[in-house]
């Protein structure tokens, strides 16, 4: 079976990807609440009591909102680093140490036949990292919630095959927009959010010819809008000699629905 996956949901309201192969069922934060996570599996027709564990990204409401209340009712493992557990732990609330791991930044682990590897991000969590998910040859890159795109993380991500990747804002929008400058300069920070603008940069550093998918993601309801985020990265791709819509597909996530189980 094929390297597959769907972005239940992403955005500031919350945040979930699900992956799978013949082997393995990874459920990547539940920042939603239980019950919209069930209607979520259901959009894709998958069980989550058939998951396999969950993995944490870091200790924000909107990607762990639901994963106390989720790997209660399904007896889940879950894992994260431990900085990220001792700045969540609280908030998950009860659970027994056989549902306590950690995956240190860095590590690489084999879940049966999925291989997923964390490298850190900067954002103003505890200690916030992401995911890289290798089978049968594929590649799939997780990266949402950075102030900026290291060279390092650039060096760490690069010939993805498909990239879930954040384009927040678009920069005028949010200097224009209704939020407060405390907030506007928290998002603008080296530890916020990605712009539009610097996605598609990154993006093109990173993307090759084995590249046939990027997702864009955590797009913010008030300083985003689907079609400029792909206008935006559609542009800068296409000056630099990448076929966006030949090659190189590009989709956008959504905050309230999943995107379709999709082979990497």
């Amino acid at each position: 079976m094929s390297l597959r996956f769907s972005v239940l949901a992403s955005g500031s309201t919350g945040n979930a990807m699900y992956v799978e192969t013949s082997q393995t069922r990874l459920l990547i934060d539940a920042g939603l609440t239980g019950k919209k996570m069930n209607a979520l599996f259901a959009e894709i027709d998958r069980d989550p009591a058939t998951l396999d564990a969950i993995l944490v990204t870091h200790e924000h409401q909107d990607h762990i909102k639901g994963v106390g209340v989720f790997a209660r009712k399904y007896q889940l493992p879950i894992y994260a680093n431990e900085k990220t557990w001792q700045a969540m732990s609280k908030a998950l609330g009860q659970l027994s140490g056989e549902q306590q791991y950690l995956f240190a930044q860095g590590e690489v682990r084999d879940f049966c036949d999925l291989e997923v590897e964390s490298f850190p991000v900067s954002h103003d969590a505890a200690d916030p990292m992401f995911y890289i998910f290798r089978h049968g040859g594929r590649k799939l890159v997780l990266a949402t919630d950075m102030g900026y795109v290291s060279e390092r993380i650039k060096k760490t991500i690069a010939g993805a095959h498909t990239y879930v990747f954040e384009a927040n804002h678009d920069l005028n929008m949010l200097r224009v927009g209704r939020y407060p400058w405390n907030v506007k300069r928290r998002i603008l920070s080296d530890v916020g959010h990605v712009s539009n603008e610097d996605a598609a940069v990154a993006l093109n550093e990173v993307i090759d010819t084995e590249t046939s998918s990027v997702y864009l993601a955590h797009l913010s309801l008030d300083n985003n809008m689907k079609e400029l985020a792909r206008m935006t990265v559609e542009q800068t791709l296409s000056q630099e000699g990448h076929r966006v819509g030949e090659t190189i597909h590009l989709f956008e996530t959504d905050p309230f629905k999943s995107t379709p189980l999709s082979i990497v």
